[in-house]
């Protein structure tokens, strides 16, 4: 039992670590060249980043910002709520109040992601019709949905012994 903890709380600090990179890097939309990458804060080209996104001022990347940042909040609450919970709780209870919190931080990741896949993973949008790919902060982000759900049901399924 002691050895299933300790695994779930190295996941969920890894998750919590991919989700503040995934966030702050600027790399979820690369061109094939290499050269040019667009993450959620700033566009960078050739070793040198500038403020002005090629899509700023639309809501919905303000909207991916907040559910990344709610997302990691989500994560970071949840996590000291699970080592709040295993020096308090008596044996035989359930890790609820985690798991709910990680299942919250699931959804804020869901949301944002599925945002930004619908309105600016296109290329052609983003590079003036080039080629290019997802970069590591996106990828990231999709890993950290997958673990923040299987950590948030596992929470919810782990009884204290």
């Amino acid at each position: 039992m002691l050895v299933l903890l300790a695994g779930i709380f190295v996941v969920h600090i890894a998750t919590v670590i991919m989700l503040f990179v995934s966030t702050i890097a600027n790399v979820w939309v690369v061109s094939n060249h290499g050269a040019t990458s667009v993450g959620l804060w700033k566009n960078c080209s050739y070793n040198s980043c500038n403020e002005t996104l090629s899509y700023a001022g639309e809501d919905a990347l303000k909207t991916v910002q907040a559910f990344m940042i709610l997302s990691i909040i989500f994560s970071v609450i949840a996590l000291l709520v699970f080592v709040f919970q295993l020096f308090t709780m008596e044996k035989g209870n359930r890790f609820f109040l985690s798991g709910a919190t990680t299942l919250v931080c699931w959804l804020c990741i869901l949301v944002g992601v599925s945002i930004y896949t619908d309105r600016y993973a296109k290329c052609s949008e983003n590079f003036q019709g080039s080629e290019c790919h997802h970069g590591y902060s996106y990828i990231l982000a999709w890993i950290c949905f997958c673990f923040s759900f299987i950590i948030g049901v596992l929470y919810l399924v782990l009884r204290k012994k």
